[in-house]
């Protein structure tokens, strides 16, 4: 089993695993739910406990992330993006990351060939279903807030079970590799160790079988 993951890591800067989520239909108060959390417009402020925490974390992930995204000032903000729209969402935003790279690989303008788009691959019909047509699934900020809040959303759909909810991400609902590869990327790439930053453990149950 490690080998086969291994394996499936020499793969992943060849190819993104995009996938597509699948339209489900959605009760009104569901609905209603993620388009406030879609449209907030709360001016942004970043969760850190301290200015050199937050200067800690991004000059570690810069470093990480400097070979796929070279210039700097795109990368800093990408970076302060994605642990706003992650933190707010109530995920770990070194998940978001690993999501990013299996999904993407933190390419900006990607484009599955199920038609899902940009860094976190958000399928247009979710536009229609929680948005407002004005919503540019490019546009960095409102790719991460439709991910963060689609996975949020299927994460309280599974109670919790991470590998569920990245299955329903996916589009591969009941096939370990996808998740696997997530959680791998994660783990082995984006973990960081500062207080207060990993998800709970119900986020982190067993593959489904």
């Amino acid at each position: 089993m490690r080998r086969l993951i291994g394996f499936l890591f020499l793969l992943l800067p060849l190819a993104a695993h995009a996938g597509a989520q699948i339209y489900e239909p959605l009760s009104a108060s569901v609905r209603a739910s993620l388009y406030k959390a879609v449209s907030d417009s709360i001016p942004r402020r970043m969760a850190f406990a301290s200015q050199a925490e937050e200067t800690n974390w991004l000059d570690d992930m810069s470093r990480r992330l400097e070979k796929r995204m070279p210039d700097h000032t795109t990368r800093l903000n990408f970076l302060k993006t994605v642990h706003y729209e992650a933190t707010r969402a109530g995920l770990d935003p070194q998940l978001v990351l690993g999501l990013i790279q299996v999904e993407s690989g933190f390419k900006k303008y990607a484009v599955s060939s199920a038609g899902a788009r940009g860094f976190m691959q958000i399928m247009p019909f979710w536009v229609q279903l929680i948005g407002s047509k004005e919503n540019n699934l490019f546009h960095l900020r409102t790719n991460l807030r439709y991910g963060c809040t689609i996975l949020r959303h299927y994460l309280d759909i599974e109670k919790g079970d991470l590998y569920r909810a990245l299955g329903r991400y996916n589009g591969s609902l009941g096939r370990p590799e996808y998740p696997t590869l997530v959680v791998g990327a994660w783990r082995n790439h984006w973990s960081y160790n500062a207080p207060g930053t990993r998800i709970t453990s119900q986020d982190e149950k067993r593959p489904a079988s």
